[in-house]
């Protein structure tokens, strides 16, 4: 009779510590060693656009994902694992990259994502690798040369973007037209339908040179600092994603993506953390 109770009381014990959590993986705290799961797996999954021009692309014409981003990417999986070829790619966009990198689909976002405090509630970042910031595309003989000769003047932009907003707060006397997505403003502005296009210089950039009939005016009037998407936790990640862009600003390999990629040389004085960041982009 002892010797049953013995097993039950036992038993009992067990079932008591799995209801109090003691070895649910799930509820377990993140222990920061993603860096070595990478490592241990010999694969660094990394979560990327593949329809923003110049940054992250997937070409028609071989099917191949490129971008500045992306080589970035394939730098860092080169300096943390000795091959560029062991980085896997995901398809993200704004809606998804923060949901799949909690969810553990993916080891980072590298996908144009402005550091903001709000985001930050949601995952970590790395320093800024790359300051885009709101601008104007308009045709190489326009006479709008400021944000203040955007006056009367018709702005197209995409539907549920602040950049409409950002606009009328320095200009609120330009018109703005909205459409479904950058690619329908751009044609819009191409078919002489509105006088600009306004969005972040980075996507800006990109339509101007897959068109260069067309050029960027006007500087920067917001500031949209780009940050690396880190999982909450993984402080030892974060330290080597930030080491590893310090050393390529440092040792030129950064420049060479860049110009590669922007055809112009690198701002000297890119930030290490964010500044005047707009929270809803």
């Amino acid at each position: 009779m002892r010797k049953w109770f013995a097993v039950l009381l036992v038993v009992a014990l067990a079932v008591f510590t799995a209801a109090c959590g003691g070895t649910n993986e799930a509820d377990k705290p993140a222990s920061g060693n993603l860096l070595d799961e990478i490592k241990q797996r010999g694969k660094l999954v990394v979560g990327v656009k593949y329809d923003t021009h110049l940054f992250g692309y997937k070409d028609p014409q071989d099917g191949q994902v490129k971008g500045f981003e992306v080589d970035l990417m394939k730098e860092l999986a080169k300096r943390l694992l000795g091959d560029e070829s062991k980085l896997e790619l995901k398809e993200v966009n704004s809606k998804t990259r923060i949901k799949l990198l909690n969810g553990g689909d993916i080891d980072l976002i590298c996908a144009t994502m402005t550091i903001s405090e709000k985001r930050k509630k949601e995952v970590d970042f790395s320093r800024v690798y790359f300051m885009a910031g709101q601008s104007l595309l308009v045709p190489n003989n326009s006479p709008i040369k400021s944000v203040a000769d955007t006056k009367g003047k018709k702005v197209a932009t995409a539907k549920g973007a602040t950049s409409g907003n950002n606009l009328k707060a320095v200009q609120p006397d330009a018109q703005i037209q909205l459409y479904e997505n950058y690619a329908d403003a751009f044609t819009a502005l191409r078919a002489g339908q509105v006088d600009a296009l306004t969005t972040d210089d980075s996507i800006l950039m990109g339509m101007q040179q897959q068109d260069p009939n067309y050029k960027l005016v006007g500087g920067q009037f917001t500031k949209e600092p780009y940050g690396i998407g880190i999982k909450k936790g993984n402080t030892e990640l974060q330290a080597y994603v930030n080491k590893f862009l310090d050393d390529i600003i440092q040792d030129g390999t950064y420049g060479k993506l860049y110009e590669k990629w922007f055809k112009q040389e690198p701002p000297k004085d890119l930030p290490r953390e964010a500044v005047q960041a707009s929270p809803s982009k």
